[in-house]
């Protein structure tokens, strides 16, 4: 028992010395300060990294040949677009909502609108829809 008590804050100076150690990173830290024209040569590569991939999926080289186009040659044209152009396709591209179109979202709407409608008809608030209980839901 006095070997633990004696020996108690020397293996507690031991262990947080330890710990400290393993919890401070080692790997160099390096900083520099970037300049624009590097950035703008990252974003313009990923706008057009985005938009060749785009036109490498199958579904759009599908579509390309039923409009009559080849795909490598609308490949060739996506190269020849300017910068400014890449980056209009490439912002329009992200906006899109991914299959889904004008007709989905009226779909959609209907029925949101028909579940609202069904829900007040049941509890009794309208009188919509025929072939439900009127105010089945209600307490009374």
């Amino acid at each position: 028992m006095k070997f633990t008590v004696s020996y108690r804050k020397p293996i507690a100076a031991v262990l947080v010395a330890a710990m400290t150690a393993v919890s401070v990173p080692v790997v160099p830290v390096h900083a520099a300060i970037v300049g624009t024209d590097q950035v703008i040569e990252q974003t313009q590569g990923t706008a057009r990294d985005r938009v060749a991939s785009f036109m490498k999926r199958d579904d759009v080289r599908q579509q390309l040949r039923l409009l009559g186009i080849a795909p490598g040659e609308a490949e060739a044209r996506v190269a020849a677009l300017s910068d400014e152009e890449i980056d209009k396709i490439a912002g329009r591209i992200d906006e899109l909502p991914s299959g889904q179109g004008a007709v989905g979202a009226i779909i959609g709407a209907a029925v949101l609108i028909f579940i609202v409608l069904l829900i007040t008809d049941l509890i009794g608030l309208t009188s919509v829809f025929g072939f439900t209980k009127k105010g089945s839901l209600s307490p009374n």
